[in-house]
C-alpha cells in the first residue's frame, strides 16, 4: 500500500533536485545531478513523515566522491532518519571505499546505549526509590561522583580503550572505582560491542586530560551530557525470546538500567578537528562540495586517513569508558541503597562510528551495527517501551539497526511551542524524568519522537533484527 498523495509528494522531492521513488516502505533517494552516486534506501514506516531535508542530506552524503579517488558504494537510512544539525540526517548508513568522510560521524563520536539487568523487582525499588534517586542526583548533576585516575590510567583509556583503563586500575585503584568489583568489570568486557577496544593513540586526546604525571580529574568523564541522551531505569516487561533472554542473563520482572553517552567532549574536539582537516586537505583550486562535506582519500592522503581513524578510535574508548563509569556509577549506589545487587553488563554498543568492513569502511550515524546473533539495544522515548534485539545481519541495510525511535519534532519547536502544551499534548503524564532542568524535560517529551512501536515492527519485517525482550520505563535521568 502507497502512502497517500505519494505522486505529489515525489514531485515536490524532484523540484528540490531529489530523484526518489517509493516501493514497500522502502524510499530510493539519489540527486539528480549525481547519476553516478549509488541509490540510498530509507525503510520508512507507512504514516510517518518524509522529511525532504533529510531526504536531501541523504543523498548528499551518497554521493560524496574524492577527485583523487574513493566513494561511497552503499547509502542507505534506518527508519528512525530524520535531518541532523550538521548536515548529515540522522540514521545514515555508508560503506566508502577509498575514502573516509569524518563529518559524517561527527562530534558525538561512540555516543552508544549500555543495559544491564538486577534481579531486583519494582516493588524492592519503589520502597527505597527516594533514597537512590538522592544518590544519583549528586553523581549525575552535582559532581559528587570522584572519577580521579592517574595520567597512566588516562592514557591507557585513550590507547586501549576499556581493557587498557581496567588494566591501570588493577595496578592503582582511584576515585570510586576502589569500592568496583574490578574482576567483575574485567569478565563483563566481552559483553561490549570490539570487547571496548579500539586502535587508539593518547597524544591525539586533549592535552589535559593526558598529563605525564600526577592525577587527572576529567568534569566529563562519567556524565550522561545533553539532547538525547539519559540514564533509564526500567523493567524487563516481556520476553520474546526466551532461549536468547535466557543466555543473555535477562527475565521478565528484573529491572534494567539502560545508558545512552558517549564521547562528550573529546568526540567534539576530535570530530571538530578533523572536520577542519579534511576541509584543509582539500586539493587547492578544486571547487569545494555543494554541500561542505569533505572526505579523506587513500589515494592522496593515506597518512591523514590513518591517523583520522586512529583519533575517531581514541574518542570511541572514550566513550565505551564513559558508558562503563555511568553504569558503575549506578551499579555501587545500587549496592548502598539495596544492598546485595549484582546488576551484571548484557551489552554495550555504539551508534556514532566509522568501522573496518567488507573492502573499506561502513560509516554509521545515528544507527548500530546488528550483525548475525549480535544483541541490539534500541530505546523508545522516556514515555515509551525500549527494546532488546538480536542482530540478523542483513547486507541490504549494512548489517545496521536503527539506535532509538527518532525525532519528529525539533528541540526548537518544543521550546517554542511545548511550554504551552499540556502535559497530556506532550506525553508526560505519569513520566518520572529526574532532570535539574524543565526546557530538557519538554525537548525530550514523548511527543518529541516517532512511535516506537512501528520503527521496531518494519525492521523485524525486513529481517534486520528480531525482538528479545521489551523494557518499559520506570525513571529517566536527563541533565
Amino acid at each position: 500500500m502507497q502512502p497517500k498523495n505519494l505522486k505529489r509528494l515525489l514531485r515536490a522531492l524532484e523540484r528540490q533536485g531529489l530523484d526518489v521513488t517509493y516501493n514497500n516502505q522502502t524510499y530510493s533517494v539519489r540527486l539528480v545531478n549525481s547519476p553516478d552516486a549509488p541509490v540510498a534506501e530509507v525503510l520508512l514506516p507507512e504514516g510517518f513523515p518524509v522529511e525532504a531535508k533529510a531526504l536531501k542530506q541523504l543523498a548528499n552524503l551518497a554521493s560524496v566522491r574524492h577527485p583523487s579517488g574513493g566513494c561511497v558504494c552503499r547509502a542507505c537510512a534506518t527508519p528512525d532518519f530524520h535531518p541532523g544539525d550538521a548536515g548529515v540526517a540522522i540514521g545514515s548508513v555508508v560503506e566508502t571505499v577509498g575514502q573516509v568522510i569524518p563529518g559524517a560521524v561527527g562530534s558525538d563520536i561512540n555516543c552508544g546505549m549500555r543495559l544491564h539487568v538486577a534481579d531486583l523487582t519494582i516493588e524492592e525499588f519503589l520502597a527505597k526509590r527516594d533514597q537512590f534517586v538522592e544518590r544519583m542526583k549528586g553523581d549525575y548533576f552535582f559532581g559528587t561522583r570522584d572519577v580521579t585516575m592517574t595520567a597512566q590510567a588516562m592514557q591507557a583509556l585513550f590507547q586501549y580503550g576499556v581493557p587498557g583503563w581496567l588494566d591501570a586500575m588493577l595496578d592503582k585503584p582511584t576515585g570510586s572505582v576502589v569500592k568496583s568489583d574490578l574482576q567483575q568489570l574485567a569478565e563483563e568486557s566481552d559483553a561490549i560491542f570490539l570487547g571496548g577496544s579500539m586502535d587508539g593513540n593518547w597524544k591525539l586526546a586533549p592535552e589535559e586530560l593526558v598529563p605525564h604525571a600526577g592525577l587527572v580529574r576529567d568534569g566529563g568523564l562519567a556524565t550522561i551530557g545533553g539532547g538525547n541522551h539519559f540514564v533509564e531505569v526500567q523493567r524487563v516487561d516481556k520476553v520474546e525470546n526466551r532461549t536468547l533472554a535466557h543466555a543473555w542473563g535477562v527475565r521478565e520482572g528484573q529491572l534494567a538500567f539502560m545508558i545512552h553517552s558517549g564521547s562528550r567532549n573529546v568526540g567534539k574536539y576530535i570530530g571538530g578537528m578533523w572536520r577542519d582537516k579534511a576541509k584543509a586537505a582539500w586539493q587547492k583550486g578544486l571547487k569545494y562540495p555543494d554541500f561542505q562535506i569533505f572526505p579523506l582519500s587513500t589515494s592522496s592522503h593515506p597518512e591523514l586517513v590513518a591517523s583520522y581513524l586512529q583519533a575517531e578510535a581514541t574518542a570511541a574508548n572514550y566513550g565505551f569508558v564513559n558508558r562503563l563509569m555511568l553504569a558503575e556509577l549506578l551499579r555501587l549506589r545500587l549496592r548502598e541503597v539495596y544492598k546485595d545487587v549484582e546488576a551484571p553488563l548484557v551489552y554495550d554498543l555504539p551508534h556514532n562510528i566509522t568501522l573496518p568492513e567488507g573492502e573499506g569502511w561502513v560509516t554509521r550515524k545515528g544507527a548500530c551495527p546488528a550483525h548475525t546473533g549480535q544483541p541490539v539495544i534500541i530505546p523508545g522515548s522516556m514515555g515509551a517501551y525500549s527494546y532488546l534485539m538480536v542482530g540478523k545481519g542483513n547486507p541490504a541495510f549494512c548489517n545496521s539497526a536503527s539506535h532509538g525511535a527518532g525525532r519528529i519534532r525539533s528541540r526548537f519547536d518544543l521550546n517554542r511551542r511545548g511550554a504551552s502544551q499540556s502535559e497530556a499534548e506532550l506525553g508526560l503524564t505519569g513520566i518520572d524524568c529526574i532532570t535539574l532542568r524543565e526546557e530538557r524535560r519538554i525537548e525530550e517529551a514523548p511527543a518529541a519522537y516517532k512511535p516506537i512501536q512501528s520503527v521496531i515492527d518494519v525492521q523485524v519485517e525486513a529481517e534486520m533484527v528480531d525482538v528479545v525482550a521489551r523494557l518499559s520505563p520506570v525513571l529517566t535521568f536527563k541533565a
